[in-house]
C-alpha cells in the first residue's frame, strides 16, 4: 500500500467514523467517570476533543487494545511492539519491523506528550490522534489489518464488547477503536524529571553542577537550542530541515504532505523529554547516541540548500558538549509514563 493510498483510506475511514458520532448512546454520559489525568507541576492541560472525552472506561479499553497483538495481520504485532513503555514508548532500533518482518520507513518516535502535538507523524500528516492510530493499523508494512476484519475479530471477545458498551454505549467498531486508543495515548504525559523539579518546583539541588552548565548552554543565545526546543514539551512543534541528509529522494519529509519545495527534508521537531531513553535518533534512526546528536548540531549539519537558517556551527568545546549531554540526561521521567491501572 503506497503512502498516498494509505492516507486516502485513512481519510475515508475518518469521514465514516465522524458520521457515527451522533449515534453514541446516552449511556456514555452516565456509565463513565472522568479519567483523573495526573498532570505534573508546570504541565498544561491538553486539549480533549468533545467527541472523545477522557474517561476511565475509554482509557482502560484503549490500553487493552494498545497491548493486544491481535490487532495485526499475523496476530503477533501490537502497538507496544514498536513503542516500549520502558523506552518512553519509543523503539530500540533505527527502523521497526512490522508483520512478517516487513521494515517500516521511519524511526518510531516516543509517544510521550503526543496529547500536546497539533500535528502527528514525523511529517505532520495527521491532525488528530484519532486519525493517527489508523495509520499503523492499516499500513501494510506495520500491522496490515482491515478495519472490517479487526472489528469482526474483536466483536467475538465478550470482554471487549462489555468494555466498549461501558465506554461508548455501543458495540466495538471503528469509532470505538480509534477513540479508545487515542484516549490512552493522551494519558502518557511526561514532565516528572529532575529538570522539572529544578525548573518548576524550585529545587536548586535537583541538577548537579555539570547539568546546570549544560542547561545554561542549552538556554543561551550561543546554544540556540530553545529556539526549537522550548516550552513545557521542549519542542515548538514545528518542522525543520536540520541538515542530516542532502538527498531526500527516498523521504522528502514534510514536502510529502504540503508538496511545497520549501518543506523538502523538514521533519517534526521532537520533544526532548526522556531523550536518553529514545535512541536511536532522527527520523531515520541514523544517530545512535546523544553524543552524535550534539556533535551534529555543533557542526551546523550538512550543506543542504534547504537547511534551516538556525543550523550554524556552535563552536562548543569538548567539555561544553559533555555538559549539554549531561543536561539532556536529566530530562528522564522519574515515574512511569503509563499510570493507567
Amino acid at each position: 500500500m503506497s503512502r498516498a493510498f494509505r492516507f486516502l483510506i485513512t481519510a475515508l475511514f475518518i469521514a465514516v467514523i465522524a458520521g457515527c458520532i451522533k449515534n453514541v448512546g446516552a449511556v456514555t454520559k452516565d456509565a463513565n467517570l472522568p479519567f483523573p489525568l495526573d498532570l505534573p507541576p508546570g504541565a498544561p492541560m491538553p486539549t480533549i476533543p468533545a467527541d472523545d472525552p477522557l474517561t476511565i472506561a475509554s482509557v482502560k479499553l484503549g490500553k487493552a487494545l494498545f497491548f493486544d497483538p491481535r490487532l495485526s495481520l499475523d496476530r503477533g504485532i501490537s502497538c507496544r511492539s514498536c513503542h516500549f513503555p520502558e523506552r518512553a514508548f519509543s523503539d530500540t532500533v533505527a527502523l521497526s519491523s512490522g508483520v512478517q518482518g516487513r521494515m517500516v520507513a521511519r524511526n518510531a518516535p516516543s509517544l510521550a506528550n503526543v496529547a500536546y502535538r497539533p500535528l502527528l507523524m514525523r511529517d505532520g500528516g495527521t491532525p488528530t490522534l484519532e486519525q493517527q492510530v489508523l495509520i499503523p493499523l492499516l499500513d501494510t508494512a506495520e500491522m496490515d489489518v482491515t478495519m472490517a476484519s479487526l472489528i469482526a475479530l474483536l466483536s467475538e471477545d465478550p470482554d471487549y464488547q462489555t468494555q466498549s458498551m461501558k465506554a461508548f454505549g455501543r458495540p466495538i467498531d471503528a469509532f470505538v477503536i480509534t477513540r479508545a486508543l487515542a484516549s490512552y495515548e493522551r494519558t502518557l504525559i511526561s514532565g516528572s524529571s529532575r529538570f522539572d523539579e529544578f525548573l518548576y518546583q524550585g529545587d536548586s539541588t535537583a541538577l548537579d553542577p555539570q547539568e546546570k552548565r549544560g542547561w545554561a548552554i542549552f538556554n543561551s543565545d550561543r546554544g540556540k537550542c530553545t529556539n526549537c526546543h522550548g516550552g513545557f514539551d521542549l519542542s515548538d512543534h514545528s518542522f525543520r530541515n536540520i541538515g542530516t541528509s542532502i538527498d531526500h529522494a527516498a523521504d522528502p519529509g514534510r514536502q510529502r504532505i504540503t508538496v511545497h519545495p520549501a518543506d523538502r527534508g523538514k521533519f517534526a521537531v521532537p520533544t526532548l523529554r526522556n531523550i536518553a531513553l529514545t535512541a536511536p535518533y532522527m527520523h531515520d534512526g541514523s544517530m545512535r547516541t546523544l553524543e552524535q546528536v550534539v556533535d551534529h548540531f555543533n557542526s551546523g549539519g550538512l550543506a543542504d540548500p534547504n537547511k534551516d537558517p538556525l543550523m550554524t556551527p556552535l563552536h562548543l568545546t569538548a567539555q561544553e558538549k559533555q555538559d549539554v549531554v549531561a543536561f539532556l540526561r536529566s530530562l528522564t521521567d522519574l515515574r512511569p509514563l503509563d499510570r493507567v491501572e
